[in-house]
């Protein structure tokens, strides 16, 4: 399966200058968040191409228009093809912000999902917005990863880890890709591309 992850910036490549041929072999969008709904809206308008989201920490908007078409997959364990995919949106809390959360307020959300860990047998990729902790983060405090997604990826090795929140634009060096234990780790920032095989 080849999967489109998107996050943080509107693709010029997709949305200025839209062809759908460009899209011809995907058959799943990811979304990490801090996108226009309008833009996920477009693309599973214009491709029939399921679109999967979580928030960003700038997705307050969603609330009173949400993206038409596409399904937030936060705080649940959401099936796809067989493929288990985990959402949990939002950043570390810096501010007052809906989709904010402390350490302690992450790890009450997965502690939530315990029952669906164990009825899906884990999950096969974890999407979040923020990075984890260390792992492809920023020193600053709104861009710092999260230490209970750490846990999950030791406990349930998943085959992918998706994020976005850490721009490729900031000047740090930053990785597109990498790796921790058994799961590959992507930052979706704009656009990426990836297949899961079984």
């Amino acid at each position: 399966m080849r999967i489109l992850a998107i996050s943080d910036k509107e693709s010029p490549y997709l949305w200025d200058h839209f062809d759908k041929s460009k899209l011809k072999d995907i058959d799943l969008i990811i979304s990490c968040g801090d996108l226009a709904p309008e833009y996920l809206s477009f693309l599973t308008t214009l491709t029939s191409i399921p679109v999967l989201y979580v928030h960003g920490n700038h997705d307050e908007r969603y609330d009173a228009d949400p993206p038409e078409g596409c399904v937030c997959i936060d705080d649940k364990i959401y099936v796809y093809e067989g493929i288990r995919i985990l959402g949990l949106g939002g950043s570390m809390r810096y501010r007052e912000g809906k989709y904010q959360y402390t350490e302690v307020q992450m790890f009450m959300r997965v502690r939530r999902l315990a029952f669906q860990l164990l009825k899906k047998r884990g999950f096969d990729i974890l999407v979040t917005h923020a990075p984890a902790y260390q792992l492809n983060d920023g020193e600053d405090l709104p861009h710092q990863g999260f230490k209970v997604f750490l846990s999950l990826l030791k406990k349930y090795r998943p085959r992918f880890f998706i994020h976005g929140h850490v721009h490729m634009s900031y000047g740090r060096k930053h990785c597109r890709y990498d790796t921790y234990g058994d799961t590959h780790v992507i930052n979706a920032y704009e656009r990426c591309i990836f297949d899961f095989e079984e």
